[in-house]
């Protein structure tokens, strides 16, 4: 498997009492690959994998692959604080016929590189499918998978690829550099530097905002991979604002705020993060205004 392109870490949509809402991730996702974009990617830091339980990660992981029905990959978020509980989930993916896991750094105790490195050698090993890292220092405690690390894992073989969310492009850069380019890939996780990401060697990306903004971030891509450089940086500096306002609110609610104001509501949070007051809507309508999406 070749990963590349824009495949969206999809929010789990929630009811008003906040659980589980499967047609509405189904409608979601329905409007992700009418967009356009290159795979689904569910149970990510935006899908709020933290926040559900086992027999809910199974519903949704289920629910989205029966749904998409083949029309693209379905990638399963699998990560967890042990390496048992990762191979536990990683498991259930693979049963349930994800084409793939994304799994994350430990984020409450910070393992040192050879932990890491045993930790995503063990869960691979526990799988036939492809696996692909996930490095997210800002919500991990600022544990990073060093890019020393990442050659190394690269070397195992169904490890595919990582998505590296430092927002360091020099890292970004570093990985790309040191691991093989026609069996790994690297994507960018931090969408205002996903052409810039292209650029350098990155092959796609898997971008939060995509659930706000498809049309941007497919936009991004195609247009490089076109060789249209121009309209790419147009829709860059579009979904830049669009990204930062992501800083708004808590984790990624503003994600789902968004989504409400362009009348696609994915319901709320689950608690504690609460909802927008009405000056922090106003601000990120502004952003979306400006941005060309709403109107």
């Amino acid at each position: 498997m070749k990963l590349q392109g824009i495949i969206p870490p999809v929010v789990t949509p929630m009811t008003t009492d906040q659980e589980v809402d499967l047609p509405g991730l189904r409608k979601h996702i329905d409007l992700m690959l009418a967009r356009g974009v290159h795979g689904i990617f569910v149970l990510g830091t935006t899908g709020e994998f933290y926040a559900l339980d086992e027999h809910e990660k199974q519903q949704v992981v289920a629910a989205a692959i029966a749904h998409v029905g083949g029309r693209s990959p379905v990638f399963a978020g699998t990560g967890a604080e042990t390496t048992r509980e990762v191979i536990r989930l990683t498991k259930m993916a693979e049963k349930e016929g994800a084409a793939g896991v994304s799994v994350i750094t430990p984020y409450f105790i910070k393992p040192n590189q050879a932990e890491l490195f045993d930790h995503f050698r063990r869960i691979a090993e526990s799988t036939a499918l492809p696996v692909v890292l996930y490095n997210n220092p800002a919500t991990c405690g600022g544990l990073s998978i060093e890019p020393e690390t990442v050659a190394r894992l690269a070397e195992v073989p169904n490890i595919i690829g990582i998505k590296d969310s430092s927002g360091d492009l020099q890292n970004t850069i570093e990985i790309i550099r040191q691991t093989p380019r026609d069996t790994f890939s690297v994507l960018n996780g931090r969408d205002t530097l996903i052409l810039a990401a292209l650029q350098t060697g990155a092959q796609g990306a898997i971008p939060a905002s995509c659930n706000i903004a498809p049309e941007l971030c497919v936009g991004i891509y195609e247009s490089f991979v076109k060789g249209d450089v121009e309209s790419a940086k147009v829709f860059q500096s579009r979904l830049h604002g669009v990204r930062m306002a992501m800083s708004l609110g808590t984790g990624n609610s503003a994600v789902k705020e968004a989504m409400a104001l362009l009348g696609r509501s994915a319901g709320p949070m689950r608690s504690p993060v609460a909802p927008f007051s009405e000056a922090q809507k106003a601000k990120l309508k502004a952003i979306l205004e400006k941005a060309d999406l709403l109107g």
